[in-house]
């Protein structure tokens, strides 16, 4: 459980802090021109992973009780 927890926190991480490296990993092949990812795309991504890393800290919190 605390290693799921921990593997949530990093990946919550990426997405907060890289989104565009995730828009470039899962969505730059579905665009014709591929230039960058628009801000609500963004946005959202770095909402996600905020929701990711708050599931990963209860996760280890949970894990430790």
């Amino acid at each position: 459980m605390l290693a799921l927890g921990i593997f949530f926190i990093l990946i919550g991480l990426l997405f907060i802090i890289v989104p565009s490296f995730i828009w470039w990993i899962s969505e730059s092949w579905k665009s014709n021109d591929g230039t960058e990812p628009s801000g609500l795309y963004l946005w959202t991504t770095r909402f996600s992973g905020m929701i990711i890393l708050i599931v990963g800290i209860g996760t280890v919190i949970v894990a430790f009780i």
